[in-house]
């Protein structure tokens, strides 16, 4: 992390927001704060950050919203921070696009592991992909070596890791980071059997992951953005309850 990255803080409460301002500046970013829902997203269209955490109450808007609101414009990572226990407010912050959730009280230490993970990958960007990869590209790639271009893995499905792009039969599928490289470490591998905890490993990179959780949503919403970009396939699909293989269409 360094001060090329910029992050945004959205938090009513001057504790947290105080706590979050000095981590992330001590990690090298450059920080800017809000305190409501309405100025939040203004200051996320002016600094366009790399990185917002967005607290779930706010007093003029739920987060939730807030993250809806911001997905039209911004492809910056999202933590959602939440001082409630209910797995529904966690559900629905990871489905409107959040990347990942801190629970309150949460520890420095914490913060500067799940950024980290986060900022380790390249952002979405504003590349869009209108053509197959040429015929002598790879049609499968590894996860770890991360490919050039755009790789067509079949059934009209083509992914470019480079910038996180997903497209399907010409149109882009609108996934979130996280949902991006869980799809591209899947369909590097095309039927290969991944555990829920490789992919943790693959994806994230860190500490602190509540694996079957954060997989099986992300996962879910990968499945319904194809099924909405008009793909009757069955991409993934799941192993036994205990993981996911890609299958070409």
């Amino acid at each position: 992390m360094t001060s090329a990255h910029r992050a945004v803080i959205v938090d009513d409460d001057d504790d947290i927001r105080d706590l979050l301002v000095h981590v992330l500046e001590g990690a090298g970013l450059e920080v800017s704060t809000a305190s409501d829902g309405v100025s939040a997203l203004q200051l996320i269209r002016d600094v366009q950050p790399d990185l917002v955490t967005l607290d779930l109450s706010l007093p003029d808007m739920d987060g939730t919203d807030v993250c809806r609101a911001l997905r039209e414009f911004s492809d910056a990572y999202v933590v959602m921070i939440t001082g409630r226990d209910a797995e529904i407010d966690r559900l629905v912050g990871l489905e409107v696009g959040a990347d990942d959730y801190m629970a309150k009280p949460f520890s420095p230490r914490e913060v500067r592991a799940r950024v980290s993970a986060l900022l380790r990958r390249p952002r979405l960007g504003a590349v869009a992909v209108s053509a197959p990869v040429p015929d002598d590209d790879p049609t499968t790639t590894p996860a770890a070596s991360k490919p050039r271009g755009p790789v067509d893995v079949g059934g009209g499905l083509v992914l470019d890791a480079a910038h996180h792009v997903a497209v399907l039969d010409g149109e882009r599928v609108m996934l979130t980071p996280a949902e991006f490289d869980l799809l591209n470490a899947l369909a590097s591998r095309p039927g290969t059997g991944w555990e829920r905890g490789d992919l943790v490993r693959e994806v994230w990179q860190g500490e602190f992951i509540e694996s079957d959780f954060l997989v099986d949503v992300h996962i879910g919403n990968v499945r319904r953005k194809l099924r909405r970009a008009g793909s009757d396939h069955n991409w993934i699909r799941t192993i036994d309850g205990s993981g996911y293989i890609f299958e070409v269409a």
